[in-house]
């Protein structure tokens, strides 16, 4: 069973080189057969022999230092360490004799010698590797004295939310040092002064809150003793059993820990075996679990009849039965389709797939929509029309076999940090980089990898980039033709060659629409062509536009023409934004799809849908969220039922949003907080975190990972429960004893999850679907031998310039992305020490924009659009090009989507988050959108004490 694992995760030394070579070779006595290149720690191991060490890990290359997991190998002088010495055939290796007893009760007496010697109070107790080594070699007794030479009066660094730094407890070992390095990437730590004023020092021997720390975790996890340790395990002690789970944070689906204390959580630790990070973590997930029992989680169901009204806390019943009758009520005076849902990319795949079940079964419409509409609903269209399939084509680690990576309108270092790390890895490792994007990101330029093309293309010119790249792969013979031959339908590939070809279409002519040197676009697209395994990563800096479907097929060409799909260390990788994106999309969260990605006009689909869930389904797709905002300004769209979104904070024109909202007669919020779309609601029911729940989440590599339950739902029931009671409430009935028989359901109706169990799951760990009988164990690699859609089809990318271009009134372009330390809409993240690194959301400007405006670093500035006004803090940064300002959107306070616009992409609405023309000018006040939120907050802070206090109604809106 995984449910519960061993609290510590044993090291068995640096793992083997891929190698088909075995070598035979004898370590005490015992004749033991391994691979080539294997560590004689680590064949020892595989034997269950177990080497005393304390440098040695097996997340870090071997670095022999600690010295005390030396051996004797016949035939040879000296004692050599065992973790960097390889195998080799009819070697003869003791690993206990006296001789090596009295070395390394030598060398543990000189390391407890300079140690603080507090086991019964430190915070490591009982999960303290210099502990258990000490005891392994036999050290009773130390024979040096303790006031001599030492750093045991060395001051704590308490600096960092989430971990200590007690330098007094420091042996030196270097794992921190090397797992910043190796496994993070940023290097921020280093090993300053010699002999006994050796020690861990953070930065330019800075606070490890003011250095480059990224606060990953990997040094606290790597550390052996208690120099590093996490807060939570001072403050609570030892956890005593451990349930395996999947992070609930971004795409990329870590798996971790949970480390319990009954249902308390200790802490969280990446799992070593978790397919989607290898053991390895980002200051989210690793630290930023807090929220879940935050004290401002709503624990019990509420109801009002207005949202002027204080809110009243009701029983289970009495609100679901409450929503039920107010829906009915609502279809009734308005019609079926006046009423549909939002289901969340935030909960489970069970949970998603109930609430597109009650849309379609209880509400009798296919009015239900995802927050994928406004993020990735472009990678699910453009990659069904060229490949055949809605998902990216790899695994993660496929990138450590790339030769030339693409990385485009993303931020991995930010937005999916781990992913990140691997990459960094594959780059220090001499792979090269071309990056496509207008502002300069961690990846162009840092002080131990560089991009050797950063393409900085003007916001809203993607698809121009691309086709002009296509013209220069397709003009000077770069195509892979025998592939293309072979995979991919000859007609479009013909007409496609000849589009790309015209002279309208090369670097030269579309550099002054994209800003981008023919010279670099030109040798980007030699590299890529010609530099062997070419690779392509991509987020919302390329969905997120009016042509963003073009923009993916534009991808979708590229990878084909090049012959870069269908093998490790290429393919198409759309990077998903939040933990089951991928998920919610596979489970038929589109208005026009069931799950599986099929038509809902498809009669013999909907066939089998009708048989199973014993109702007729309509024919017809239902509404988009943004139909439903439309159709609630003018009336005919009355009732939403909204699952783990906030759209009026994440959804473009929040103003219109807001309208919309409270155009509409009753709104069902279910979610953790009273975010900023609950203030129009008049249901709210109380979520669950992850942690309260069982269930599976999909990653961007179409990963199924299970989530399971660590403690009871702390508000009586998880989402899937609430969204079945509701069902229930509404004539529709929902039997599910547990979420397993749910994904028994989704595999008996779904194609791509035919195979999935929660039985295979425990068994294999996780599953990339398609999972079916042609592949039952899952799919790593997607389109091998042939594409799912049978032949690869090019399509057409025509250059249209975005409506939202700069004008003499409104002259620079707004774009906006994330940063590391927050999340989405910030309702998880806001609510953690997480806001130590970044509590506002800024407005970057280029230094020659804000010099034009007289504004400075540190200023308030107004940014105008033609949708509204905010009011943000400046910083001056050349990390944009002149022309382009640049934020986030994590706080609602900032109102970064009051200036985004309606301007969406052509096949799927997809709003144009990065691209909106604006002004920006020095002001001294907040606009009047910022002065009547915080006003309405106000106003909702005290209809939440009202209801507290048993107060009256607070009138006015």
């Amino acid at each position: 069973m995984l449910e519960t694992v061993l609290m510590r995760e044993r090291d068995l030394g640096t793992p083997a080189r891929e190698s088909a070579q075995t070598v035979v070779l004898t370590i005490d006595g015992f004749e033991v057969t391994v691979p080539e290149g294997t560590s004689v720690m680590r064949a020892a191991a595989e034997y269950g022999i177990n080497i005393p060490r304390l440098c040695a890990t097996d997340s870090l290359e071997a670095f022999g230092s600690c010295r005390l997991c030396l051996v004797q190998i016949e035939g040879r002088r000296g004692y050599p360490a065992s973790c960097t010495t390889l195998v080799e055939d009819g070697m003869v290796v003791h690993t206990e004799t006296p001789k090596l007893r009295d070395l390394r009760r030598n060398v543990m007496e000189l390391y407890i010698s300079d140690h603080p010697l507090d086991c019964l109070t430190c915070p490591a107790n009982g999960d303290c590797e210099l502990q258990d080594m000490a005891g392994v070699v036999g050290l009773r007794n130390v024979r040096y004295g303790q006031d001599g030479a030492n750093h045991l009066d060395a001051a704590k660094d308490e600096s960092n939310p989430y971990f200590t730094y007690d330098a007094s407890k420091c042996i030196v070992c270097n794992r921190c040092v090397r797992a910043c390095e190796e496994t993070q990437g940023t290097f921020a730590l280093t090993i300053s002064g010699r002999g006994f004023d050796s020690r861990v020092s953070a930065g330019q021997d800075q606070p490890f809150l003011e250095s480059e720390c990224v606060s990953c975790g990997a040094c606290v996890q790597a550390c052996p003793t208690a120099t590093l340790r996490e807060k939570s395990v001072i403050d609570l002690g030892q956890p005593e059993h451990a349930i395996l789970t999947t992070c609930a944070y971004c795409g990329v689906g870590c798996g971790f820990r949970a480390e319990m204390k009954g249902q308390t959580v200790v802490r969280m630790v990446p799992w070593k075996d978790g397919k989607a990070n290898r053991g390895h973590s980002c200051v989210k997930g690793r630290f930023a679990w807090g929220y879940a029992t935050h004290k401002e989680r709503v624990l019990k169901p509420m109801i009002r009849n207005r949202i002027d009204e204080p809110w009243r806390e009701v029983s289970w019943d009495e609100a679901l039965n409450h929503a039920a009758s107010e829906f009915r009520r609502i279809q009734q005076a308005h019609g079926r389709d006046s009423i549909g849902a939002l289901t969340s990319s935030r909960c489970t795949n069970e949970e998603t797939w109930l609430v597109q079940k009650l849309v379609r079964a209880a509400f009798g419409t296919n009015n239900v929509d995802t927050c994928a509409r406004v993020c990735h609903s472009p990678t699910g269209y453009g990659l069904k029309q060229t490949l055949g399939e809605s998902a990216g084509t790899q695994t993660f680690d496929s990138v450590m076999k790339t030769d030339v990576a693409i990385v485009m309108g993303a931020n991995p270092s930010s937005a999916h940090p781990v992913f990140a790390s691997r990459l960094k890895k594959r780059l220090r490792q001499g792979a090269k980089l071309i990056v496509i994007d207008p502002r300069r990101i961690e990846l162009v330029s840092s002080p131990h990898i560089k991009a050797d093309y950063h393409l900085q293309v003007r916001p809203g010119t993607n698809t121009a980039l691309l086709t002009s790249m296509a013209h220069v792969i397709v003009t000077e013979g770069l195509v892979a033709e025998d592939y293309v031959r072979e995979r991919c339908e000859t007609e479009a590939f013909e007409q496609w060659r000849a589009f790309v070809s015209r002279p309208e279409n090369s670097p030269e002519a579309m550099e002054e629409a994209t800003g981008v040197p023919a010279d670099q676009v030109r040798g980007a697209a030699r590299l890529y062509a010609m530099g062997g395994n070419g690779s392509i990563y991509y987020g919302l800096g390329v969905t997120e536009h009016s042509q963003g479907s073009t923009t993916v097929m534009a991808i979708a060409n590229l990878a084909m023409a090049t012959g870069n799909i269908g093998r490790e260390g290429v393919g198409v990788n759309p990077l998903r934004g939040q933990n089951n994106v991928q998920g919610s999309c596979d489970m038929g969260s589109f208005p026009h799809e069931l799950p599986g990605y099929r038509h809902v006009s498809d009669d013999g689909v909907r066939s089998q849908f009708e048989a199973d869930w014993g109702v007729v389904l309509q024919p017809e797709p239902g509404l988009r969220i943004t139909n439903m905002l439309d159709a609630a300004l003018e009336g005919s769209f009355k009732g939403l039922y909204c699952q783990g979104e906030d759209i009026v904070q994440s959804d473009p024109n929040t103003q219109h949003v807001a309208a919309a909202l409270a155009a509409m007669e009753c709104i069902v919020v279910q979610d953790l907080f009273l975010n900023e779309t609950a203030k129009y609601a008049h249901v709210f029911l109380p979520g669950s975190s992850f942690m309260e729940k069982d269930g599976t989440f999909t990653n961007a590599e179409r990963r199924i990972s299970r989530v399971r339950k660590v403690m009871e739902p702390l508000n009586g029931k998880a989402d899937w429960e609430i969204t079945a009671a509701l069902s229930n409430a509404l004539g529709y009935p929902m039997d599910y004893a547990h979420p397993s028989e749910i994904m028994d359901e989704i595999a008996r109706l779904t194609p791509t999850f035919a195979g999935v169990s929660y039985d295979k799951l425990e068994r294999l760990g996780s599953l990339q679907w398609p999972c079916n009988d042609d592949a039952p164990e899952g799919t790593p690699t997607m389109h091998i031998d042939a594409f799912v859609r049978g032949k690869g089809r090019f399509m057409l990318t025509q250059y249209v310039p975005s409506d939202e271009r700069s004008t003499r009134k409104l002259p620079l372009l707004l774009t906006t992305g994330r940063i590391l330390s927050q999340y989405n809409v910030g309702a998880q993240t806001r609510r953690t020490p997480n806001v130590s690194w970044h509590s506002e959301d800024l407005l970057e400007i280029h230094p020659q924009d804000a010099e034009d405006r007289g504004v400075d670093s540190g200023d308030w500035v107004g940014i105008r659009s033609r949708s509204g006004e905010t009011v943000l803090r400046a910083i001056v940064t050349d990390r944009v090009p002149p022309g382009v300002v640049y934020t986030t959107f994590h706080f609602p306070e900032s109102g970064a989507n009051v200036v985004t616009t309606d301007s969406s992409d052509w096949a799927t609405n997809c709003p144009e988050y990065k691209v909106t023309a604006v002004q920006v000018m020095r002001v001294s006040q907040p606009s009047d959108w910022q002065r009547n939120w915080s006003r309405f907050n106000d106003i909702q802070e005290m209809l939440l004490k009202a209801r507290e206090t048993g107060g009256q109604t607070v009138a006015g809106k």
